[in-house]
């Protein structure tokens, strides 16, 4: 094959330095490592990092993604290995596509998960706009996921390092994303991998711990956030047990989440009870035993479908899935009612499911990633 028409690391049929990539940096080890590396290789490497909101205000936490620091790591990072870097102030972007929500979904009873919102509505949609303006050819991130092709085109895989995969945040990524971005972390067996490179390559951000909570949401005190966005949004009710007694009351359903057993501050029953439901209109948070919390079928919505044939040439897919980012995948039948919605049947019942979390389906027994689409009502 001629030198000129080698494919390169990233997939193309030129020379790195012909291959101009846009690197969404953080600030964090992850995509400092992924821009280091392609700059290191070559690359004509453009790093930018968001600035999602106001860092004075009572939301910005010290630490946490893409914060007054992390834009600070992440432009030391480009000065040092000579490559530009631009913030770009994606504020007002951020607050209507994904903290509006969260406030709004917490206060109707569901429990979102506005990281993959970001991924969807931000990172990969205006961002990767921003990365098409600047006549980049792909976009790389320092996601742990992996994109393989496949005889169809470009596929969405799990992480090789299954303790950090990502998959669950990524599940709405869509075919035409799919085909403009890299994930060059994705092969790597362990984060030490990652921290071994980032000492390689000499970067001051090689030991900076990983971000835990939501980024906007400071210690993970969600109702707290939501009471600063929604002020009054908080209003006290009762705490009922499914059979209709009253045992207490509360300050607020936004405190609460499905499943919960702890902190619900009702003392002094022989059983151990966990909130089944929460009824939003009535103020009440409704809890019961624990068998209670079993859900078997799954109504989905907003599907993204990612397999090779249409969603609905079947009536069914035998498939995995996995309803929260900390469980494994289970054996499942996906039932498509629409392009976009479902009904999910578990195999075996799985306690906790609640509105808002997602339903990411994957081929069970391998690693590639089906689509997913949003739990939408109670069980």
């Amino acid at each position: 094959m001629p030198l000129d028409t080698a494919i390169n690391s990233l997939g193309f049929a030129k020379s790195p330095a012909d291959t101009r990539v846009v690197v969404a940096m953080s600030g964090g080890v992850d995509s400092s490592v992924v821009a280091a590396q392609l700059a290191e290789e070559g690359y004509d490497v453009v790093g930018v990092t968001l600035q999602l909101y106001d860092h004075g205000a009572a939301l910005a936490k010290k630490g946490a993604c893409c914060a007054g620091i992390d834009i600070h790591d992440a432009r030391r990072v480009a000065e040092d290995m000579g490559f530009p870097h631009y913030v770009l102030d994606y504020e007002n972007i951020f607050r209507d596509a994904v903290i509006d929500e969260f406030a709004d979904s917490y206060l109707a009873g569901a429990t979102p998960v506005p990281c993959i919102r970001c991924n969807e509505r931000v990172k990969f949609k205006d961002l990767l706009e921003t990365a098409r303006d600047l006549d980049a050819d792909c976009m790389a991130t320092g996601h742990y996921i992996q994109r393989k092709l496949g005889a169809h085109g470009p596929e969405l895989h799990s992480a090789a390092d299954a303790n950090r995969d990502q998959s669950y945040f990524l599940f709405s990524t869509t075919p035409e994303q799919l085909a403009f971005l890299r994930f060059p972390l994705g092969h790597l067996p362990s984060k030490s991998a990652t921290r071994e490179l980032a000492a390689r390559y000499g970067l001051q951000v090689a030991d900076k711990p990983d971000s835990q909570d939501i980024c906007f949401v400071p210690d993970g005190n969600y109702a707290g956030v939501i009471e600063k966005l929604r002020p009054g949004a908080a209003e006290p009710g009762e705490i009922v047990h499914a059979d209709g007694r009253v045992l207490g009351t509360h300050e607020g359903v936004i405190h609460y989440t499905i499943g919960q057993r702890r902190g619900l501050g009702i003392g002094g029953l022989s059983e151990p009870l966990y909130v089944v439901r929460l009824d939003v209109d009535a103020r009440r948070v409704i809890v019961g035993p624990k068998e209670m919390l079993a859900t078997r079928t799954v109504p989905v919505r907003e599907i993204n479908w990612l397999g090779d044939t249409p969603f609905t040439a079947r009536p069914e897919w035998h498939v995995s899935v996995k309803l929260r980012s900390t469980r494994p995948p289970q054996e499942a039948i996906i039932r498509p009612l629409s392009e976009t919605e479902a009904a999910v049947e578990l195999l075996t019942p799985e306690e906790g499911v609640s509105p808002g979390q997602a339903c990411v389906f994957y081929e069970t027994g391998g690693s590639r990633i089906l689509g997913g689409g949003w739990i939408w009502r109670g069980h």
